[in-house]
């Protein structure tokens, strides 16, 4: 249990922005804010490693990442190699409580502001937790859950430089484009998705990168 409280707190702090990019994460100063033995905060600590969100160092211990272009455009590459894979297998496989979990999730995602009037440029958390699990809904008719591991550990390290880099797109469309991937996965039409999501992803890269898709 406490392994769990610290991860979450630390979890938490680092997808805040609280640590900056490259900042060492000291085992010791962790246990001593939290009150906790090392035992504890290194368990946390493997845990966010194996979410994208800290590096383990050889002989250096353990850093939040230090996100380059390459770094974020390798993760970028990997969820456009897998994601639409992924999707086709979920609209192959998924049955009628996967088109009801997609339906939902695209409605709450749909119904949620994206931004709040204290978020400034950047996604409020409510629209952000809604698009991950608009997302992973479109996904878990795969029925693979080593696929879905994976993109989870690709969402969590993609929301971090997220949440570093995000802001406003004037001339993006997020409803269209969420809307259309809905559309395409519960018509059955895998080319179409995949290919709606492949854009989607470009798109996001194109946009933290400051690149033109």
């Amino acid at each position: 249990m406490l392994s769990e409280q610290v991860y979450g707190r630390l979890r938490g702090a680092i997808m805040r922005g609280s640590y900056a990019p490259g900042e060492a994460l000291k085992p010791q100063d962790l246990a001593k804010e939290h009150g906790v033995s090392l035992a504890v905060v290194r368990e946390a600590l493997v845990r966010v490693v194996g979410e994208g969100l800290a590096d383990r160092l050889p002989n250096r211990g353990f850093a939040v990442p230090a996100y380059s272009d390459r770094r974020w455009q390798e993760i970028a590459e990997a969820r456009r190699t897998v994601e639409p894979v992924v999707l086709r297998l979920s609209i192959e496989r998924g049955d009628v409580e996967w088109e009801a979990r997609v339906r939902a999730a695209h409605h709450r995602l749909a119904r949620t502001p994206a931004f709040g009037p204290d978020e400034g440029a950047y996604y409020s958390e409510e629209w952000s937790e809604a698009h991950r699990v608009f997302h992973r809904a479109l996904l878990e008719g795969c029925g693979n859950p080593v696929l879905l591991d994976s993109f989870d550990r690709m969402w969590s390290a993609s929301e971090l430089a997220r949440r570093w880099s995000a802001h406003r797109s004037p001339g993006r469309d997020h409803l269209v484009e969420h809307r259309r991937l809905e559309e395409a996965a519960l018509a059955r039409d895998p080319d179409a998705a995949a290919e709606a999501l492949t854009r989607h992803l470009t798109l996001t890269a194109a946009g933290l990168s400051g690149e033109t898709p």
